[in-house]
């Protein structure tokens, strides 16, 4: 059974990009432009294996989005992946977020998939 990945992505084409990827390395995803859309599709559910959410979003940023993500069990048991390109970003940083991890802009490929393989369980 695969596993299905939630992209949390504002811009299109980075979202298009690691769905394609992600598609392509066996994995189902599961794609929102911002912090609301996503929590629109945990609750309709069912939960995903992982969260990849950029924090600098439209409306509903991650700062927003990770309180809610923490406070809901349903959610929380979730484990969730930061990307940014925040010069502030550090694992630590990611760490004391509640993030299982962190993925630097630009998204190397390679680090994408060993995360995404880690936390889901998939790593070759």
């Amino acid at each position: 059974m695969s596993k299905t990945v939630l992209i949390v992505e504002d811009d299109e084409i980075a979202r298009t990009g690691l769905y394609t990827i992600l598609l392509s390395h066996g994995y189902d995803a599961l794609t929102a432009a911002n912090g609301a859309e996503a929590l629109q599709r945990l609750r309709a559910g069912p939960p995903p294996d992982l969260i990849l959410l950029d924090m600098v979003l439209p409306t509903f940023d991650g700062w927003r989005f990770l309180p809610v993500w923490r406070q809901d069990p349903a959610l929380a048991s979730i484990p969730l992946v930061v990307m940014t390109g925040l010069a502030i970003a550090s694992d630590d940083w990611a760490k004391a977020l509640g993030a299982a991890s962190l993925l630097r802009k630009p998204i190397d490929v390679n680090v994408l998939l060993g995360t995404v393989g880690r936390l889901t369980g998939t790593a070759a």
